[in-house]
């Protein structure tokens, strides 16, 4: 079903709260990767260009008690997003309460205002009682009534059904007023859900990382879609302990090698796994490497994929019109073993006529390193939203928004 979408509003004139993802590094007050609040930007933008007054909602890291909040205000977020947009945006340093609603009161059409940290709620007078990460209705409720419609522009967060999304959307609803995805919101939509539900074939699923608990439910759910699935990374070692190949030191899920041997009798040939790998005598990017063909040797592991896969991959993927990739091939936090992962983005960044998409910390950040991210079709911001996305599972943050009549 279609959702609503921000180009289907009348914006003029309305108090229009969004929530956005503005979950950013921050230190010392310096932001360090803008990328959440620049994917925002067009929605914030086509909100005051046609007049209506943009109520901005984001958390940002987690609090736990008091002493987390001064770090992790918000404020460095509106000063930063104010530079991108050209233009003032008020910052209104509580969640709640006559300052917020006078704020919002005094706002002209055009202007753009930003709540502190909506996990603020989490901790109140020095409780842990979740008000926002626990989807407190009466908090829903109450930012709700601040505005006359609501944009979800949260990708990443779409797996979270928290005050600030689902919570403010229900309570819309229930008033009779509109709840729109907004652009970046509708792309990843798009995109991933066209990825696992109409994708052009050869379709072929990339996926790393370390662990083959965290992608079980993705490898599953992608079988019976997709025409290969390259494994990556720590996993690999576990599907090797599932084929009876020499695994030496690497990080192997001995609670899940039974998995992982249903999962290859399931998949037949469409699991591609590395032929060799870059190994190591200890975790450290100063240990020794070398490149071994097949199982792991005693008393060394895994931590990249090797030459002979990075071929096997690559001519994997040639001739592929739909890739999704999330996760890195090997540990990529170590330069020295960061090769196989920056061969496959460059890889990704040369084909023609395909549809590729990027997910998960270390994929995202291996094609902005090398400069291809602009060659690829989509880059998911939304970690554990996009993996849970192509699981197949119903997200509480898009399910709340409308649907088209």
């Amino acid at each position: 079903m279609a959702k609503v979408i921000v180009d289907d509003l009348d914006v003029q004139g309305k108090k229009v709260l969004m929530r956005v993802d503005f979950n950013v590094p921050v230190k010392d007050g310096k932001i360090g990767d803008d990328n959440r609040i620049v994917a925002a930007l067009p929605t914030i933008k086509y909100v005051i260009d046609h007049g209506g007054k943009a109520i901005l909602f984001s958390h940002l890291g987690r609090i736990k008690k008091e002493d987390d909040k001064p770090g992790l205000s918000l404020r460095p977020v509106a000063e930063k997003l104010a530079e991108l947009l050209g233009k003032p945006v008020t910052f209104v340093p509580v969640t709640e309460g006559p300052q917020l609603e006078e704020a919002i009161d005094n706002m002209s059409d055009g202007q753009v205002l930003l709540v502190q940290n909506t996990r603020y709620e989490d901790v109140v007078n020095g409780e842990n009682v979740k008000r926002e990460s626990g989807n407190d209705p009466k908090l829903g409720e109450y930012w709700a009534s601040l505005g006359d419609e609501f944009i979800n522009d949260a990708f990443g967060t779409a797996h979270r059904e928290h005050a600030s999304n689902v919570g403010i959307a229900k309570a819309m609803e229930k008033a009779g007023k509109p709840v729109a995805a907004g652009y970046l919101m509708e792309k990843e939509i798009k995109f991933l859900g066209n990825a696992v539900d109409n994708p052009k074939h050869p379709f072929i699923a990339i996926l790393g990382g370390a662990k083959v608990s965290d992608k079980i439910g993705v490898i599953d759910h992608l079988l019976d879609k997709a025409d290969k699935i390259i494994i990556g990374g720590g996993m690999t070692y576990t599907f090797y302990a599932a084929k009876g190949i020499p695994t030496g030191n690497s990080l192997v899920e001995k609670d899940k090698i039974d998995v992982a041997k249903d999962i290859l009798k399931k998949a037949g040939d469409k699991i591609v796994l590395p032929v060799d790998s870059v190994v190591a005598d200890k975790f450290s990017n100063d240990a020794k490497a070398e490149i071994v063909d097949g199982g792991i040797p005693d008393g060394m592991m895994g931590l990249d994929i090797g030459p002979k896969s990075i071929k096997l991959f690559e001519d994997v993927l040639k001739d592929a019109k739909t890739v999704v990739w999330n996760g890195p091939m090997g540990v990529f936090e170590f330069p020295k073993f960061a090769k196989g992962t920056l061969a496959i983005g460059e890889f990704l960044g040369t084909l023609k006529d395909a549809t590729t998409i990027v997910g998960g910390g270390d994929s995202t950040a291996a094609v902005k390193e090398l400069g291809v991210a602009d060659k690829l079709t989509h880059i998911s911001t939304g970690g554990g939203a996009s993996l849970e996305y192509l699981e197949g599972k119903t997200l509480p943050g898009i399910a709340s928004i409308s649907d088209k009549k």
